[in-house]
């Protein structure tokens, strides 16, 4: 493909990424990925430093 082609398809590409709507809806990505979790949450930095208190105790 010769160069001005590409530059062509990378401005379409350019063009699509800054006019498309990015909204997103957090409540429906929130169900998706409660809906197929099966890997266990990981801890949060609170929960380790707690546990790591507790061993140091």
């Amino acid at each position: 493909m010769g160069r001005g082609r590409q530059k062509a398809k990378d401005a379409k590409i350019a063009r699509q990424l800054k006019y498309t709507d990015h909204s997103s809806d957090l409540r429906e990505l929130e169900r998706e990925l409660i809906g197929r979790s099966s890997v266990p949450a990981q801890p949060s930095e609170d929960e380790r430093r707690d546990r790591w208190a507790e061993e140091d105790d």
